[in-house]
């Protein structure tokens, strides 16, 4: 049986945040008006990784919401309207909190979303967290084969797209326009990097599509509530694409967890080579971002990215039956 791999923060600790008491007063004090009723509690969204403000709210008379907000200065804000705009038109079959209100006060956007009382999966995957998470994304992946116009107008991007402006780095490192880099020194990537380019390069034909596509569905994207039925999370970066594309995404920290997701592959009728240009691709790009150093984002992000292509590239090197490099650092092991 493969090892257990762990992160070294788990994904519902990742989050850095300013709680309800530091936001500014006027945008407090907008947020209450529109509630209707006092604050009483605020508990902080644990996962993510952004630094914007995300926490259940409590009401005085006993409601409870999911509210976002984050300065219009803050990229995080034209997120938090697109997740709006995305998740106001899902169809009813996707299981996603849907918005109540949107406002934009004292310079800053509020997102007020339908609380889930839920928590994020624990890795290891559970198999029954998993299947949960399956069974959901497998629903939402039919009922969005065909977007509605209401989706369609908000403007999607092909994920096609999207793999050949913001996930090629393979390519551009074989072509010498960027350098390797130092966490995938340390993997199998430069022996094999004419091999990493190739299959990359073939990707964006194989995962094209005319389905919506979640576009980030990762562990600490969904939640699972409390009588086990698993939610998907952030619908920021929606596209158009093949859905096996997400769920080879998904799946990742499913390998990490010593899980069989070759099997849950063959169920979704994934191509191998789109698979394996998939797992290239993810690879490159979190890599590569590893790389960047410090950023403006979770302390945690970089941790995240190199543990999630180190994983990637691990789970495409048992595929295609590489061999490994050495090992020269490690995460936590069981």
């Amino acid at each position: 049986m493969r090892p257990i791999t762990l992160p070294e923060v788990p994904y519902d600790a990742t989050a850095v945040r300013p709680p309800w008491a530091d936001l500014p007063e006027t945008v407090r004090e907008a947020i209450t008006a529109r509630l209707g009723s006092p604050v009483s509690a605020a508990r902080s969204a644990g996962g993510g990784f952004t630094r914007a403000f995300a926490a259940v709210l409590e009401t005085g008379s006993g409601d409870r919401v999911f509210v976002k907000a984050a300065p219009l200065s803050d990229p995080a804000s034209q997120w938090y309207a697109r997740e709006a705009a995305v998740t106001a038109a899902l169809p009813p079959e996707v299981t996603a909190a849907r918005p109540r209100w949107t406002m934009t006060a004292s310079g800053w956007f509020v997102l007020c979303l339908d609380a889930v009382d839920g928590r994020i999966p624990a890795l290891p995957w559970s198999q029954a967290d998993l299947d949960a998470t399956l069974r959901t994304w497998t629903v939402a992946a039919t009922a969005l084969a065909y977007p509605a116009p209401s989706l369609l107008g908000i403007g999607l991007p092909t994920l096609p797209e999207i793999l050949r402006t913001e996930m090629s780095w393979w390519s551009l490192i074989a072509g010498r326009r960027e350098p390797m880099p130092e966490p995938a020194r340390e993997t199998i990537a430069p022996q094999r990097l004419p091999e990493l380019a190739e299959l990359e390069g073939a990707l964006p034909e194989l995962a094209a599509g005319d389905g919506m596509a979640h576009g980030d569905l990762r562990v600490d994207n969904v939640l699972i509530d409390t009588g086990g039925r698993a939610w998907l999370c952030d619908w920021t970066w929606p596209c158009l694409g093949a859905p096996w594309f997400d769920t080879v995404t998904l799946l990742v920290s499913a390998y990490a967890s010593g899980l069989d997701t070759d099997s849950v592959l063959r169920a979704w009728g994934a191509p191998d080579e789109g698979v394996d240009g998939a797992l290239a691709a993810l690879s490159g790009y979190w890599l590569v971002r590893a790389g960047d150093g410090p950023g403006s984002a979770s302390p945690h992000s970089r941790q995240h990215q190199r543990f999630s292509g180190e994983q990637a590239l691990a789970w495409l090197t048992e595929r295609r039956g590489w061999a490994t490099a050495p090992k020269k650092r490690g995460w936590l092991r069981r």
